[in-house]
């Protein structure tokens, strides 16, 4: 699956409409009940960059090949979930499975959307959401526990007692209603809970979805869904999902007169595309050559030879160098042959961690 992003809410809040305009298409079923979407529809969505395309100018016949972020529309949550209400369990295993989440809260009143709670209240629905993965959290820590707590009894000092205090110490945040992305931890103790695959620790870039009359700018419902996101120190977008959808089906020539009419200058979905992928920790790389110019994602401290593997598994197996040249420099000297002369190429080894817009060839044997 590579780098995926879940698009979680509460039913009939907009997740299917806004998977749609991601996905550029009518895959996602969007009717006004609850459940319609069952199984999670999946796209694969380019991660705009300008900078692939200023450096496919120095190779006018290359193919250009854009990041990409896969998008998974998850079916709306419910109370109960953790319980198997609503099919929760199963929506629920959907989540486990995707590296961060896309909080979809609704912040528009229609009278022909039904609202499973009766009126929207995105800071409720956040809470109702937050809850039900919390406690599923809750409850594979606690089967966890017990298990842990038998093994510990055989030594004080094993590393069953050292996961049993780890597991205790996040049980007992979750207990008082926090999820754990919001507990200080170790890089052994983050590890370690990020190998149980749990819900709570997902990154979070919560959308505030508002009608069209509330653009460019949002609503009251929208300036709650900020401040509460300003508070947990995690990012927000305001974006309607039905006008996304609709600009998507435009040809190109006629989006931006389309956006005005909105006083938008542009559509919201590459914003958010490059949000959820900065929220990952993602940074880009790219190689650069007559055939084809291509964007490649790697996680923030990536060491070279990992990266080359991107590539091809057999760079990363006899991987020699990396010959890096920076963004910068591979324009301001007009390629590589430029950038070489003003010695701005550099020779990196197996060390070397890729820094975002490295321009890079890899030197390899097999």
């Amino acid at each position: 699956m590579g780098f995926a992003c879940g698009i979680v809410g509460l039913p009939n809040v907009g997740k299917s409409t806004l998977f749609n305009a991601l996905a550029g298409t009518a895959l996602a079923a969007a009717a006004n009940y609850p459940f319609c979407t069952i199984e999670p529809n999946k796209a694969t969505v380019p991660v705009s960059d300008p900078r692939l395309e200023e450096l496919a100018k120095f190779f006018p016949t290359a193919k250009l090949t854009p990041t990409t972020l896969t998008i998974i529309d998850i079916a709306g949550l419910v109370r109960g979930a953790h319980e198997g209400e609503g099919l929760g369990n199963q929506f629920l295993a959907h989540i486990r499975e995707v590296d961060a989440l896309l909080h979809v809260l609704r912040c528009f009143e229609d009278p022909d959307i039904v609202h499973v709670e009766g009126k929207p209240d995105p800071l409720r629905d956040k809470e109702i959401v937050e809850m039900e993965l919390q406690l599923k959290d809750l409850e594979t820590l606690e089967k966890l526990q017990k298990r842990l707590e038998r093994e510990a009894r055989l030594g004080a000092q094993s590393e069953a007692a050292k996961k049993l205090e780890i597991v205790s110490r996040a049980e007992a945040h979750l207990s008082k209603g926090q999820s754990l992305r919001n507990l200080t931890l170790s890089q052994e103790e983050a590890n370690y809970l990020h190998s149980l695959r749990l819900l709570t620790l997902k990154p979070v870039l919560y959308i505030a979805n508002v009608d069209e009359q509330s653009l460019p700018k949002g609503n009251c419902l929208s300036e709650a869904v900020e401040a509460m996101a300003r508070a947990e120190g995690a990012p927000a977008l305001i974006l309607c999902a039905a006008l996304e959808a609709q600009i998507v089906q435009l040809p190109p020539a006629e989006r931006p007169e389309f956006l005005a009419l909105y006083g938008l200058d542009a559509p919201a979905l590459p914003q958010l595309v490059r949000r959820a992928y900065e929220l990952l920790g993602l940074i880009t790389f790219f190689t650069a050559g007559p055939k084809e110019v291509r964007a490649w994602t790697v996680p923030s401290g990536t060491p070279a030879p990992e990266a080359a593997g991107r590539i091809h598994s057999d760079m990363e197996r006899g991987f020699i160098r990396a010959e890096v040249i920076r963004y910068e420099d591979y324009i301001r000297y007009k390629g590589e042959e430029g950038a070489k002369a003003a010695g701005k190429m550099r020779v990196e080894g197996r060390e070397y961690f890729i820094q975002d817009g490295d321009v890079v060839y890899i030197r390899f044997a097999v």
